[in-house]
């Protein structure tokens, strides 16, 4: 077991090899051309995170970085544990910048994790923990919903291999209207679903039934990356047995990128036990709406 601060372990050479490295890849770009502007931009590629760490803390770096008069580098925060003391050279560190790795820094983009399945963005290497590009790229893989099925795929790809796979005559909605949405649910299974496509290559939405203590929890799910304006919508579901009516109304549907066997915690519809038909299906019916349709 190895004892100290990373400071300390510096000191005795131990700190840069005792971790394993990242070898997330990195480009770094020089979008500017030469005064005649014929140059093209040309990226280089950095394989090893490491570099662009503080050797004492070993976390990644941010303006401003500072060093001592032989080159050593430290982030700020860095500089204040040290005593404003370099740990390689004993030279004070802390008031002189290092502008060259402040400027690497600016340089630095990082492709999106989805750039393999075609998204061109590049983050800001220095803002990668504040984007929330990664959180909503159209890129983020979604799943087939069906049992046995293992495609994934971007949403739109999804979207045409269920119409082209899974397709049944009574799978199809239209938006604003009343359509049927029947879950099996009278069998040895906790949970059931069923799946909704608006048309060949639109949204897939899933209705799912969870079996409870109290009675049947009945959620609605669109199936798509977590985009601003992919897969927006707002739905009422009803279940009537005789003069007894449940219903649940939603303005904004949530998103999933898989179907998940955990019961939720909101947004559910619970339809008691005492309600339910002795038959096997769950009839209920289900109006969609996009965001900003006029009811």
């Amino acid at each position: 077991m190895v004892n100290g601060t990373n400071t300390e372990l510096f000191l005795s050479g131990e700190a840069s090899s005792s971790r394993p490295k990242r070898q997330r890849v990195l480009s770094m770009e020089n979008d500017g051309g030469t005064a005649s502007g014929n140059e093209v931009a040309r990226s280089v590629t950095l394989f090893e995170l490491d570099l662009l760490d503080c050797p004492i803390c070993c976390n990644k770096l941010t303006t401003p970085i500072y060093q001592c008069v032989n080159g050593h580098i430290a982030c700020s925060s860095c500089c204040i544990k040290v005593k404003h003391k370099c740990p390689y050279c004993s030279l004070s560190i802390g008031i002189y910048r290092s502008r060259i790795m402040e400027k690497i820094l600016e340089a630095v983009f990082i492709k999106c994790p989805n750039a393999k399945h075609g998204c061109t963005e590049k983050i800001p290497y220095e803002k990668e923990s504040e984007s929330a590009h990664e959180r909503e790229c159209s890129f983020t893989l979604c799943y087939c919903p069906e049992t046995n099925c293992n495609y994934t795929g971007v949403y739109k790809d999804l979207y045409r291999h269920y119409h082209a796979n899974h397709k049944t005559d009574y799978s199809l909605f239209r938006c604003g209207q009343y359509n049927d949405a029947w879950v099996r649910i009278h069998t040895m299974k906790i949970f059931d679903f069923v799946v909704l496509q608006e048309s060949e290559d639109g949204p897939l939405v899933v209705i799912q039934c969870f079996k409870e203590s109290h009675g049947v929890c009945v959620t609605v799910n669109c199936i798509a990356p977590s985009t601003p304006g992919v897969g927006e919508f707002s739905y009422h579901l009803t279940y009537r047995k005789g003069s007894d009516i449940v219903s649940f109304e939603s303005e904004e549907m949530n998103k999933i990128q898989e179907v998940s066997s955990y019961t939720p915690w909101d947004k559910y519809m619970l339809i008691p036990y005492c309600l339910l038909d002795e038959g096997p299906m769950l009839k209920m019916k289900i109006c969609i709406r996009r965001l900003g349709e006029e009811v």
